[in-house]
């Protein structure tokens, strides 16, 4: 693949992952175990709220073809087939629910050294679809994004955004909604090995005239133990502690408090990966 721009979809999401990623209210266990011919397995535990659910995951490379399968308590199959390389500096993305075989679709994705472009359709009777753009390098881009549904021949949705990427810091800004919100984000790495980082988000919905400002950090303690923390103005308080108990196996607990109502019970979150 080039080394141009990224994704659509990557604008932004560095300090996206650092505010979201490993924060959770559920309890969630998996285990993952690989064969001598390269097959991946995953078997994963999740309760939410009162609600049990559990699902077996595969995944198969053979040559350029990624094969993933997933079965879950519900009886339902996805399979996701990944080409790379089918043309040059192409890739495509095939995935597909049994028995809801309305939920196929195909996306294309093309990487160029100043662009990138994806095309998705959703294999129904009334097709979606959605295209994005980016344009520019590794340390500045611009993409857009469009939904179109062919049926009533309308724009299911449309976004803008902009992301400037150096070794220390990221920013981002984007124009989502159709227009109707603004999120801009910051985040830089307080040192060179990326052992502390800050980071700060700014969300608007301009119809609603309701302002959402998030800042976060995190901090790894040494090699295998990492803090997170998260603070909006709407006084809701997360925090979060990752520790590596074995090599590749992750523990994580977190939790989730509203400041401005502490009469209400903490929301905590468990969740361990274990990996040979």
């Amino acid at each position: 693949m080039s080394k141009g721009p990224g994704l659509f979809t990557d604008i932004g999401k560095k300090a996206k992952d650092l505010l979201t990623r490993d924060y959770t209210s559920d309890q969630k266990f998996s285990i993952s175990t690989y064969s001598a011919s390269g097959v991946a397995l995953t078997s994963t535990a999740l309760k939410k709220g009162g609600v049990h659910a559990a699902d077996v995951a595969t995944q198969y490379k053979y040559k350029n073809a990624l094969f993933d399968v997933k079965i879950d308590t519900d009886s339902s199959v996805l399979t996701t087939v990944t080409f790379t390389e089918i043309l040059p500096s192409t890739k495509a993305i095939a995935s597909f629910k049994v028995p809801d075989y309305s939920s196929a679709k195909l996306e294309v994705q093309y990487f160029h050294d100043h662009a990138t472009v994806t095309a998705a359709a959703a294999l129904k009777q009334n097709p979606l679809i959605d295209i994005t753009a980016t344009l520019g390098s590794p340390v500045i881009s611009f993409g857009a994004e469009a939904g179109y549904d062919i049926t009533s021949k309308t724009f299911t949705k449309y976004n803008a955004g902009i992301s400037v990427t150096k070794p220390d810091a990221c920013a981002s800004i984007i124009l989502g909604d159709k227009g109707d919100s603004i999120k801009a984000s910051y985040l830089h790495h307080l040192d060179e090995f990326k052992r502390s980082s800050a980071v700060g988000e700014f969300y608007r919905k301009i119809s609603t005239n309701e302002n959402t400002i998030t800042v976060g950090g995190l901090y790894a303690i040494d090699h295998s133990t990492t803090v997170k923390a998260k603070l909006n103005n709407h006084g809701t308080l997360g925090a979060l502690l990752q520790h590596e108990v074995l090599p590749k196996s992750v523990v994580t607990v977190s939790s989730e408090i509203d400041t401005k109502a502490l009469d209400k019970h903490p929301r905590f979150g468990l969740s361990l990966a274990l990996k040979p």
